[in-house]
């Protein structure tokens, strides 16, 4: 029998590959073993507040009792049962439950893997729907600057950035808009229809903020005038509430904000409080039943060996619980409320620009002397420094944003914002 010798950082590097990260220049990572609320800790028991609730996924907190229980029973009950032909209590209680929160035309649930398999799953299924219905709609629109996953169906969808460079050449063609602003969409809306809107199968977009794109956040009145315009144009809608979805814009769904609701949603991250990897495609009624035929080659051709997994869909309706309690809301309009307060104050800072909020999400641009964007350099300053603080704050560039757990203390934001405002008096 082998001792393993060193901590958790050293071992790690002599074995682990990690997402988005220069393995030649990054700093080791910090080993965790164990979580809390809103806070992680490392082997020497030193606590670090996630202020980015860990990609955005937890939304109750760190090893919550409610979602650990709930996990334990059903592992000694069914941990995973094939789901082609064959069903199970927490895949259908899960479908039905979320049904109920979700927009009242969504009636299908297709269940998948992650975020970006929920993506996949919603372009198939919106290209398959024309092709089952005899017409020719095959080209897609998205957003600039838009991000809905890393595999080669969702990079497609996405805009051209660092995160696709590589890849371009492989990925299909999509004719991408501009956000919408107080003044540009009918300019948005004269490009759709340069592009034969009866050949366009579908719009899909990330309502009202694009994450890894930069945090950014934009008019809801010229998104609803798109948004009309596709549906006049019967281009199917596909909400990504991959990131947006349980609260994080402060209504349950961004899309509530909307009077157009969407033919598809795609769901992931918070849908199971960040415990377990979960993604759902959910769809209307018409979309389903294009799909329904005695021709097998009708048949939506898709799935995953771990599709509606026992244990995640358990996990997911734990989440569920917690989600649907009062407190939840009452706890998003605190950290809405506190994040107001912090806003007007960066609102004066001159090294800050462009500070926002919706819902728990706040964000802003430091001043640099170079671009915007993820490639900025003073990200490798900015995470070094909050690391240092014991505060797990991940930027995006030059751009820095609190997104945290709900159950976030008041104390502890108040940490996070102590030190931002240190690091902003070092830039005056």
């Amino acid at each position: 029998m082998s001792t393993i010798k060193g901590n958790l950082s050293a071992r790690d590097l002599e074995v682990i590959w990690h997402p988005y990260t220069q393995m030649q220049t990054a700093p080791a990572p910090i080993g965790i073993v164990r979580g809390e609320g809103a806070c992680l800790y490392d082997e020497d028991n030193n606590a670090y507040i996630d202020a980015t609730s860990s990609w955005w996924v937890n939304i109750h907190g760190h090893a919550h009792p409610h979602i650990a229980q709930q996990l334990a029973a059903q592992a000694l009950q069914l941990q995973h049962c094939i789901f082609a032909g064959y069903t199970h209590p927490p895949a259908v209680n899960l479908a039905e439950r979320l049904l109920q929160v979700l927009p009242a035309n969504q009636r299908r649930v297709f269940y998948s893997d992650n975020g970006s398999t929920a993506v996949e799953v919603a372009i198939k299924m919106a290209l398959q729907y024309w092709h089952n219905k005899g017409q020719q709609r095959n080209k897609i629109i998205a957003f600039k600057n838009a991000y809905h996953g890393d595999t080669f169906g969702a990079m497609s969808v996405s805009g051209r950035s660092v995160f696709t460079r590589v890849f371009d050449n492989f990925l299909f063609e999509v004719h991408f808009l501009d956000v919408p602003t107080s003044g540009n969409a009918s300019a948005i809306v004269a490009s759709i229809a340069a592009q034969q809107p009866d050949q366009i199968a579908a719009f899909i977009f990330e309502p009202l903020l694009q994450g890894s794109g930069g945090m950014v956040m934009y008019d809801r009145d010229g998104f609803e005038q798109l948004l009309q315009y596709c549906r006049q144009q019967q281009i199917l809608l596909i909400a990504d509430e991959v990131m947006t979805g349980f609260g994080r814009t402060g209504r349950n769904f961004a899309m509530e904000y909307m009077q157009t609701a969407p033919d598809m949603i795609c769901l992931s991250k918070g849908l199971t409080g960040g415990s377990m990897a979960l993604g759902i495609t959910t769809c209307t009624s018409d979309i389903y039943e294009a799909f329904l035929s005695n021709d097998k080659l009708k048949t939506l051709f898709h799935g995953h060996s771990f599709t509606a997994n026992p244990l995640a869909c358990t996990v997911a309706l734990a989440s569920l619980d917690l989600f649907t309690d009062p407190a939840c809301a009452l706890n998003r309009q605190r950290i809405h409320e506190n994040h107001r307060q912090f806003l007007e104050e960066l609102q004066q800072v001159s090294v800050v620009k462009n500070a926002r909020l919706l819902g728990t999400i706040l964000a802003f641009e430091l001043v640099t002397d170079n671009a915007d964007g993820y490639t900025n350099q003073l990200a490798d300053h900015l995470h070094r420094f909050f690391r240092a603080k014991r505060i797990m704050l991940r930027p995006l560039g030059n751009t820095l944003y609190i997104l945290p757990p709900y159950c976030i203390t008041d104390d502890q934001l108040a940490a996070v914002y102590e030190s931002i405002r240190e690091l902003v008096s070092q830039r005056r």
